[in-house]
């Protein structure tokens, strides 16, 4: 099975690609996604993360079948 994984604004245009898949294996977490698509880049401290379209703090671990999204921070004014 695989974990979706999405892409959005600034860090689309980073990593060249609006989505991507990684395959899924007990005891994914977040981190592992990160690494495994960003070809071992550091996940900046100020990413915001979703699971199944809700936010998550922390480095959670995935089930089978999650769909995980990377975006920044959001700013206005």
């Amino acid at each position: 099975m695989l974990i979706k994984v999405k892409f959005f604004a600034r860090i689309r245009e980073e990593m060249g690609r609006a989505e991507d898949q990684v395959e899924f294996r007990a005891g994914l977490t977040v981190s592992d996604v990160w690494q495994t698509t960003s070809g071992g880049k550091p996940m900046p401290d100020s990413l915001l993360v979703a699971v199944n379209m809700e936010h998550v703090k922390g480095d959670p671990e995935l089930k089978e079948g999650d769909e995980v999204a990377f975006f920044p921070p959001v700013t206005g004014g």
